[in-house]
């Protein structure tokens, strides 16, 4: 009887010794974020053609991805010469993501129309850490 309450002490012990080791384990890679940086595809979009900005994620996460924050700036106005950006966007499993821009036809007159840029910000959220470069930016040619 003895020997029975003695073997299940010493197995629940080792037990619990196995799954703190592992959830000690399970904390030590939850301080290793991922760091995400940007960058753009290409410096001139004509009007009217899409463009894209490429996210990326290193280390990339084991079981799936994440969501990341963003602000959009610069002189291009959304809905007049760009399709706005709805943040966050999601990187995958990968650790890759395309935001793509869908520039628009320019309806201003001949006289008003000109170039302008759209610059996309990492802006910090819950699970992951902005690397450098944290911003890039596309110019939207006539």
């Amino acid at each position: 009887m003895r020997t029975k309450i003695l073997s299940k002490l010493v197995l629940s012990l080792g037990l619990m010794f196995v799954l703190g080791s592992a959830i000690t384990q399970l904390h030590a890679e939850e301080d290793k974020v991922p760091i995400i940086t940007i960058h753009s595809t290409e410096e001139a979009v004509p009007r009217g053609k899409p463009g894209a900005f490429v996210l990326d994620m290193r280390p990339t996460l084991m079981f799936g991805g994440t969501y990341v924050n963003f602000g959009v700036s610069g002189t291009a106005i959304p809905g007049v010469d760009y399709v706005p950006l709805i943040s966050p966007h999601y990187i995958g499993q990968s650790g890759y993501a395309v935001m793509l821009v869908q520039t628009l036809p320019d309806r201003r007159a001949p006289a008003f129309r000109r170039s302008c840029k759209v610059v996309v910000t990492l802006e910090p959220g819950p699970g992951y850490a902005v690397g450098e470069p944290k911003s890039a930016q596309m110019t939207i040619e006539p």
